[in-house]
């Protein structure tokens, strides 16, 4: 295992597997092993890279290392009213920055606020050729055109090490509370899909075991003035829902069944597979327990104008995101090669011949 703090160490440990050919096994703090396909390679250990660099609360910018634990950077913007909007889960107390953005997981809120990669104004990188790289800045607005440091987002470390990331961040809403309905699925997709269409301060949609949960989250008024139109069976006082849900430790993410996070239009129909469903996002991000093979969940998943991951599984040696085809394959591939020309970073995390 080769660790080290400074990016000139960094550095040199990918010139070094560049040169002798060498693939690396990017990790930080190890939260997200089990999502995607076992990596190969040389363990090359980020997580001594940390630290805020700046944070500028009165701009909503935060930047930071990529080994920064995620839990002092929300402590950070908590203790000034702010938080990552995006609300990502962190699986374990040794979350970093730079893995919370590789897989580019976000929370309930992310349908009403924005994906993670909304918020990534700018990043470091080291590119396969050994070089440090910097794209945008911390604006939103990128000027040199097509923002390159959003497709770091989701790449699962197959397209460098990230060095550094800067942010938008927004401020903690006034008021947050939880009106739950008793529903069956059909009529509990209609109404996510209702509700999502209007001017309310929404900020989470789910459904479970019979029950749709609506976060409303804002200024005070708002929230309160919304509650009372919406009505609902109760108001929850137990506000724990959101974080087991974002965290998988409700009782539905227990066990060893595979577990698939489907990806489909909310307002789309019940997909025909057999198994344990939950709704989140209004119905957008669809988790389901099921041993249906790898190829059927796909299939649906794409009738369905969607894509799947399998998110949880004993055997990770198939296919585990959806597979690509024709053009966004070739357009894939050459987005690999540009960064990644040796193939050394994280091969076969994603795809099996890449």
């Amino acid at each position: 295992m080769m660790q080290g703090t400074s990016e000139a160490f960094l550095q040199q440990a990918v010139r070094h597997a560049v040169d002798i050919r060498t693939p690396l096994k990017i990790v930080g703090g190890n939260s997200k092993a089990f999502l995607g396909r076992e990596a190969a390679g040389l363990l090359l250990n980020t997580l001594q890279h940390q630290g805020i660099v700046n944070y500028h609360p009165s701009e909503l910018i935060i930047i930071a290392r990529a080994g920064t634990p995620l839990s002092e950077i929300e402590q950070t913007l908590a203790e000034q009213g702010q938080m990552l909007a995006f609300e990502p889960p962190h699986f374990s107390g040794q979350a970093t920055l730079g893995g919370t953005l590789a897989c580019g997981l976000s929370g309930p809120r992310r349908p009403f606020t924005g994906a993670a990669r909304d918020f990534v104004l700018g990043c470091k990188l080291i590119n396969g050729k050994a070089e440090i790289v910097s794209f945008g800045g911390e604006v939103m607005k990128n000027v040199a055109g097509y923002d390159v440091s959003r497709l770091m987002v989701g790449a699962m470390g197959t397209l460098g090490v990230l060095l550094e990331v800067s942010l938008k961040v927004l401020p903690l809403p006034a008021l947050e509370q939880t009106l739950c309905f008793e529903l069956g699925i059909v009529a509990a997709i209609s109404k996510m899909t209702e509700l999502a269409s209007q001017s309310l301060p929404v900020s989470g949609l789910s459904y479970y075991d019979g029950i749709l949960y609506v976060r409303l989250s804002g200024g005070e008024k708002a929230v309160k003035a919304s509650a009372g139109k919406l009505g609902g069976n109760k108001a929850m006082t137990d506000h724990s829902f959101w974080p087991r849900l974002n965290e998988q430790r409700l009782d539905f993410f227990q066990g060893d069944m595979n577990l698939w996070r489907i990806v489909v239009p909310p307002a789309a129909a019940e997909l025909e597979l057999a198994g344990a469903w939950l709704y989140d996002w209004g119905g957008g991000q669809r988790w389901l327990k099921s041993e249906e093979p790898a190829q059927r969940v796909f299939s649906a998943a794409e009738n369905a104008q969607g894509h799947a991951v399998l998110f949880r599984s004993k055997d990770r040696t198939g296919d585990v995101f959806q597979p690509l085809s024709g053009k966004l394959q070739e357009l894939n591939r050459n987005i690999k090669q540009a960064f990644d020309p040796s193939g050394i970073f994280n091969p076969n995390r994603m795809y099996r011949d890449w």
